[in-house]
């Protein structure tokens, strides 16, 4: 790629470190190394735990503009322009929607700004918000420029499948403008095989680029010693750590492990952890005070330097979602665990392209999502699990398919050829 001006759409970025935040700001960087000129339009920072914080909080109610050094090329720093929106306090269906409307109204400012600028070559929006693909129509029919829309969640298609919004009239409306913004867009991609094929009946496009999540293999890899590590995170060196480390809302059904930890509750050395945030977080902690459980423990976001030691630790990674969320989502947790050469447990139904791509390469053990007998099943069957083998696939899976410069440099010659 020669040296381009890009602008990112996009409601969130770094310094999250979780979710499509993560994905965002290493995109940028990676393009901003590779000598573009980058531009953010973006919130503040808010996700998981849905409220913003130091050193953010004080401005958080108006606009702002900083800049991010990059590691390789110093002097071409993102420009970062933060803009105020609604963040609720305990989110729904509708209130998420109506976070997202706020953003956009507030982009509109910043659109509008950039507009009496020197042109950029390239627009990305990034769904969720679907939303700020409206933006990037309106830049692009007033400046020009090519309209890049990247799919990370199917955001109208789980809030109707898991009836998140109730309102059939509200719902036709968002997927009419969902519409507008694919047909304008130059070139969409996605992140799996599932979602590509129901972006393809939307728009009505017969080409969808694939962009899969990516992890950098070089920050997480596999660790010796497991025993040692468990003793780092104040846990006995013969427990046998169960991990669901990540984002805790609504569409993963983590109550499922919970119910598998009473179930199995008769080992004193069987340690289930829930580490991350999110608004449903308060909800599990109730049930497991309800449950009376002694072997869940709740932790915080593990920060960066210390996730790679985390998640070596578990001897079984948990990767949960509910049934209609399956081919939607595909969940970007599952990248770092399989760089660590981790062993999942993965829900996720045998028509869906997560199951077809986790048996095809043998890199995890399946289980029915919803079926809480699965789960337990699937949990006594990992922890027999001894020979390595589900580890050094998930392992070489990441190195040959889920690198971060394979990725990138993949969706760029994409970009090139629109």
């Amino acid at each position: 790629m020669t040296q381009k001006r890009i602008l990112l759409i996009g409601g969130n970025f770094y310094p999250e470190l979780t979710g499509i935040g993560k994905y965002n700001g290493e995109m940028i960087e990676w393009l901003a190394e590779h000598g573009n000129d980058c531009t953010v339009i973006t919130t503040y920072p808010y996700y998981p735990d849905w409220n913003i914080k130091e050193p953010y909080l004080k401005k958080a109610h108006w606009f702002s503009k900083e800049y991010k050094t990059t590691n390789s090329i110093p002097a071409n720093a993102v420009k970062i322009y933060r803009c105020p929106h609604f963040v609720p306090e305990n989110p729904s269906g509708l209130t998420r929607i109506l976070s997202d409307i706020s953003f956009c109204i507030s982009c509109v400012v910043m659109v509008f700004y950039l507009l009496f600028k020197k042109k950029y070559d390239y627009i990305i929006t990034v769904s969720p918000p679907f939303l700020t693909g409206i933006l990037a129509v309106i830049y692009k029919k007033i400046k020009g420029g090519k309209f890049f829309y990247h799919v990370q969640d199917l955001q109208i298609d789980a809030a109707a499948d898991l009836q998140m919004i109730k309102s059939r009239m509200l719902i036709k409306l968002l997927f009419r403008i969902e519409k507008v913004i694919m047909k304008q867009a130059d070139m969409i991609s996605s992140i799996s095989e599932g979602m590509i094929e129901r972006i393809k009946q939307k728009s009505g496009k017969n080409k969808v680029s694939f962009f899969p999540n990516w992890v950098d293999t070089k920050l997480y890899y596999p660790l010796p010693e497991k025993g040692a590590l468990k003793e780092v995170f104040g846990f006995k060196r013969e427990d046998s750590i169960i991990l669901y480390s990540g984002a805790i809302g609504e569409k993963q059904g983590l109550e499922a492990i919970l119910n598998t930890a009473k179930s199995l509750k008769a080992n004193p050395d069987l340690k289930f952890i829930i580490c991350g945030s999110g608004p449903y977080k308060k909800k599990l902690e109730n049930l497991k005070e309800s449950l009376q459980l002694q072997n869940v423990f709740f932790l915080p976001l593990q920060p960066a330097e210390k996730l790679n030691m985390f998640l070596n630790m578990a001897d079984v990674h948990l990767v949960i979602q509910k049934t209609n969320a399956s081919d939607l989502v595909m969940p970007s947790k599952l990248t770092a665990i399989l760089a660590v050469g981790g062993l999942a447990v993965i829900t996720a139904p045998p028509l869906s392209s997560l199951f077809r791509i986790v048996s095809t390469h043998n890199m995890g053990i399946l289980a029915e999502p919803e079926n809480q007998n699965a789960l337990t099943n699937a949990i006594k069957n990992a922890l027999n699990h001894v020979d390595g083998t589900i580890n050094n696939n998930a392992r070489n899976y990441a190195k040959n398919h889920l690198s971060i410069d394979e990725v990138l440099k993949k969706y760029v010659q994409d970009m090139d050829f629109v």
